[in-house]
């Protein structure tokens, strides 16, 4: 199994590297979607802001690709958000692989902006493979500002003042808004899973 990692030019792809090192798996970072061919699974990782990545994706050839792609695919911070329609982070538009409008958080009362920390996931066990091993209630690690809405293709949820999507699918497209590769045993489950077939 073979998995591409889209080069947004973003700082978490060292770190997604590292946790597909630690599972063993054969990966290579593809600038572009020629770089891909072959692979079994493509990562779409993400830390900054909606627009200069959606920059990227388009000066490289990737937002038509992704519009086309069939195989499994999985958006992390930044990249979950950018496979819905629009962002309202300098109104951008996404990739709209997924129907919503990622918008700015409001944080709880006397909490900070933006949600940065761990987060407990919360979902009904057995009813998505992304999720299979991983316990109702495990921390995973957050850090963003903007949100995608809820709706069919919310998987697992967090609390931050409100339900925010946390995990999300649209058939073979998935994302996780937390960082999995920063989720310590849980991020890692998370990871092999989607490796091992979704």
């Amino acid at each position: 199994m073979t998995v591409a990692i889209i080069d947004t030019g973003c700082a978490n792809i060292l770190s997604v590297q590292c946790a597909l090192d630690r599972l063993g798996a054969v990966f290579r970072l593809a600038a572009a979607p020629d770089e891909a061919v072959g692979a079994d699974r493509l990562i779409l990782p993400g830390v900054g802001t909606a627009s200069a990545a959606m920059r990227t994706l388009r000066a490289r050839g990737w937002v038509n690709a992704l519009k086309a792609e069939k195989r499994p695919l999985l958006g992390i911070c930044l990249g979950m958000q950018l496979l819905f329609e629009q962002s309202d982070e300098d109104g951008t538009a996404c990739l709209g692989l997924i129907p919503g409008r990622v918008s700015r958080l409001v944080p709880p009362e006397g909490a900070p902006w933006p949600h940065m920390g761990w987060n407990r996931l919360n979902f009904v066990p057995g009813e998505d493979p992304l999720l299979q091993g991983v316990d109702p209630g495990s921390h995973v690690y957050f850090v963003h500002g903007f949100a995608a809405p809820n709706g069919s293709a919310t998987v697992a949820t967090c609390s931050f003042g409100q339900s925010i999507p946390a995990v999300v699918r649209k058939e073979a497209i998935t994302g996780c808004q937390f960082h999995p590769e920063r989720s310590s045993a849980t991020g890692q489950r998370i990871l092999a899973n989607f490796i091992g077939g979704l």
